[in-house]
């Protein structure tokens, strides 16, 4: 399974990177702004996108679009991935369209159990 991680947060990044590691079959693209993102899936096709709400250049909410605009599947299962509480952007995530929010830093048991849900993933 193909992930975008975006994320402006080096040791975000990397922990991650090593969440997906521990997952084992996931195929990870990074990138530290929405325009990097942007870049990316014009030559490289995600199947879950996992985007920051506070990024250098936008936000998560408006990032979506965008980068689903840009890619095969307009559908593609999003989570947005924020150290802020999830009760203030849980709401606002669901209304932007992605399916589900994780906590900094990403728990394994809870990705792999949210990306089950969309059919990507086998249950852990």
């Amino acid at each position: 399974m193909r992930v975008l991680y975006v994320d402006d947060d080096r040791i975000n990044t990397m922990l991650f990177a090593e969440t997906c590691r521990m997952a084992k079959g996931m195929e990870l693209e990074t990138a530290a702004t929405g325009a990097e993102a942007l870049e990316i899936v014009g030559d490289w096709q995600p199947d879950v996108l996992v985007i920051d709400l506070h990024l250098p250049d936008t936000e998560g909410y408006a990032l979506l679009p965008a980068l689903r605009q840009r890619m095969d599947s307009a559908n593609a299962p999003a989570f947005l991935c924020s150290a802020d509480h999830p009760d203030q952007v849980r709401q606002p995530a669901q209304a932007a369209g992605f399916h589900g929010c994780w906590s900094k830093p990403v728990d394994l048991e809870a990705m792999l159990a949210d990306l089950a849900q969309t059919g990507l993933w086998p249950r852990p």
